[in-house]
């Protein structure tokens, strides 16, 4: 599935996208967009440090990209269909604020519907829940700390499809 969308974000900024199923040679640019994010820095940063999204993870699940109309990347997701998880959803710091998580987010619920999925759940990095929320997510719960991979509790979501 490859489609065209164009999203506001906050501001009324509109940004155009091509978003598109990742291939095995994006996976060097995407663990460059997971390692770089602002949104893991300091106290975060020990989760992403030698983080990969490899190949092997692409070719396995259900990964997308977000770019703009030169190619660049402008962010992904990763949607697990059994269980239903969204696994990974980051957006470029160069884009953060024009919709590109929206746009993510919508395709992700389009898939996930097409795949017979009713509800995706969501372990949010703490920082990313009010963005969650704002899509439309419901909180259900709390995942806790599991040191030394992740040393902070997570919020846990869900996204209906319908």
């Amino acid at each position: 599935m490859q489609s065209d969308m164009t999203g506001a974000g906050r501001g009324g900024r509109r940004q155009a996208a091509l978003i598109r199923r990742a291939t095995a040679r994006d996976g060097k640019r995407l663990t460059a967009l997971v390692r770089k994010s602002r949104a893991y820095e300091g106290p975060y940063a020990p989760m992403v440090s030698g983080y990969r999204v490899g190949p092997d993870y692409i070719e396995t699940h259900r990964v997308f990209v977000a770019a703009d109309e030169t190619g660049a990347v402008l962010g992904f997701y990763a949607l697990l269909l059994d269980p239903p998880e969204l696994d990974l959803m980051f957006v470029a710091d160069s884009a953060q604020g024009r919709g590109i998580g929206r746009l993510l987010v919508a395709h992700m619920v389009a898939e996930a519907k097409a795949a017979g999925i009713e509800a995706v759940r969501v372990v949010a990095h703490p920082p990313a829940e009010g963005f969650y929320l704002s899509v439309g997510a419901r909180r259900t719960g709390t995942v806790r700390a599991r040191p030394p991979a992740v040393m902070w509790d997570r919020p846990e979501l869900v996204i209906d499809t319908n």
